[in-house]
């Protein structure tokens, strides 16, 4: 795969209490590396009425999925199966202690396109907080065209 890629990330939550599923989408040109058996991707994203990028940078080992968020939030989750990971998160709202008990971790590669799925229960400050799953597409550049609107 190339070093520029499109990187779309697709998060959905299914929140306690009958509130229904809440769904986020990404979409970013970003850079991917393969490096001593490792996938690294990184992508900035940008949020709503803030001016500073959050930088992103996504490691997948063998059986783990690592994402560091550092700008506007800033946090360290750790996915791996059958293991909760501790961790907080800092928004411009103040922090949360997170817990993420990944499920399932799917990682499939191809040539030109690497797909990542991930189902975990998260917990905030302790209290089950919601069902998720994030699904994570990185396409090489040279494998189709793709545009971004400014």
């Amino acid at each position: 795969m190339t070093k520029d890629v499109l990187i779309t990330v697709k998060g959905m939550q299914a929140i306690e209490a009958g509130e229904g599923q809440e769904e986020v989408e990404v979409v970013a040109k970003g850079d991917y590396y393969f490096k001593n058996g490792h996938h690294f991707i990184c992508y900035e994203e940008m949020l709503e009425g803030f001016e500073t990028p959050t930088k992103n940078m996504i490691k997948i080992t063998d059986n783990t999925v690592e994402v560091q968020k550092k700008g506007i939030t800033n946090t360290h989750m750790v996915f791996e199966e059958a293991k909760k990971s501790l961790t907080f998160y800092t928004t411009p709202f103040g922090n949360m202690e997170m817990g993420i008990s990944a499920t399932k971790i799917d990682v499939k590669e191809e040539p030109e396109n690497l797909d990542i799925l991930i189902d975990y229960a998260l917990e905030i400050n302790q209290v089950h907080t919601a069902d998720c799953q994030i699904h994570v597409n990185v396409q090489s550049k040279e494998a189709g065209e793709f545009h971004l609107c400014s």
